[in-house]
């Protein structure tokens, strides 16, 4: 047989330091309404990571192809495919391998000027964002507070919200990753080590943040309900801290407030056209150099796990990138 591909498969639920990279034969022609992408750049993310441990709402068979989201070139284009050609630079889901055969409904053609290591880096990231600004209907002049703001959700949602015209507050652990929520725009920094209740009231005026996007949890939700304004909302992302937290209802009452729950899996099982629709608005953003997606790292296969590493150490800005 020809030429093997390299693939990295999660083998058995547990941690990303069992992950195994692998040599297997690459896929056939692709067949009818299919297409070949050999790809060149996939984004990795924490939700990677809850997926390997088992701890996903839906589990996936074993072994699977890690990561998810990846851009590359259309190589082979099966029959009855009409709006994509052999040479094309497409968004896909694809994940840790060098070449797959996918839906050509399943894949987006790239702007031509974008670099393939940005568009692999954005979309979840962005389409996560997007979504909850919609579901929290963030309006201009508004107050946005956005924790865990270095991460790659919590970048894009800093660029959205700028986007929106909201006065954006960013929150994370160290200095050196406020500089990069500085850089992506944002109004005002926080350091939250020591808490951000009390700057964020001083910030507003003692009146709150009038949308709080949380993709920590844990004790950061229970601080953001004292610091909701009133007709508040907040977006429930993940639990990067590891707890999600019990929204207390009575201060939901007293405030006036709400907090929302949403993942983009289900937007994508339960409204397909929004979530299409949506994707070609941020692909539009892309396009008109609107949004900046933020790579900290550009890594290779074989250096899966210490990406998947950098990710649970808490020393990613923004995006990894495997080539």
């Amino acid at each position: 047989m020809g030429h093997l591909m390299k693939v990295v498969y999660c083998v058995k639920y547990g941690s990303h330091q069992d992950l195994q990279v692998r040599e297997i034969e690459p896929p056939p022609a692709p067949k009818a309404g299919q297409v070949k992408v050999e790809l060149k750049a996939r984004g990795i993310q924490f939700s990677d990571l809850v997926r390997m441990a088992g701890d996903y709402q839906d589990k996936s068979e074993l072994p699977f192809v890690v990561g998810g989201e990846a851009a590359g070139i259309v190589t082979e284009v099966g029959s009855d495919v009409t709006h994509i050609s052999v040479g094309d630079r497409v968004l896909t889901p694809g994940g840790c391998v060098e070449q797959i055969n996918i839906s050509a409904k399943a894949v987006l053609a790239i702007p031509e000027n974008a670099e393939l290591n940005v568009a692999a880096s954005f979309r979840n990231n962005y389409a996560t964002a997007y979504y909850g600004m919609q579901r929290a209907n963030l309006q201009p002049g508004e107050t946005l507070l956005v924790h865990g703001a270095a991460g790659g959700v919590g970048l894009a949602a800093v660029d959205i919200g700028k986007l929106y015209g909201a006065t954006v507050i960013g929150t994370a652990s160290s200095d050196e990753k406020l500089a990069a929520v500085k850089q992506m725009g944002a109004d005002h920094v926080i350091n939250y080590t020591d808490g951000f209740r009390e700057q964020v009231k001083t910030i507003t005026g003692g009146r709150g943040a009038d949308v709080i996007y949380d993709p920590v949890g844990g004790s950061v939700f229970d601080q953001s309900m004292r610091c909701i304004a009133p007709f508040g909302r907040i977006l429930v992302v993940g639990f990067t801290s590891g707890a999600p937290s019990l929204a207390k209802t009575n201060h939901l009452l007293v405030k006036d407030a709400s907090v929302i729950g949403y993942t983009l899996g289900g937007l994508q099982r339960h409204n397909p056209q929004q979530n299409t629709h949506n994707t070609r608005i941020i692909m539009g953003w892309l396009e008109s150099g609107r949004i900046k997606p933020f790579i900290s790292h550009i890594m290779t296969m074989d250096e899966a796990i210490d990406g998947y590493q950098l990710l649970v150490d808490r020393k990613v800005v923004g995006k990894v990138i495997l080539t």
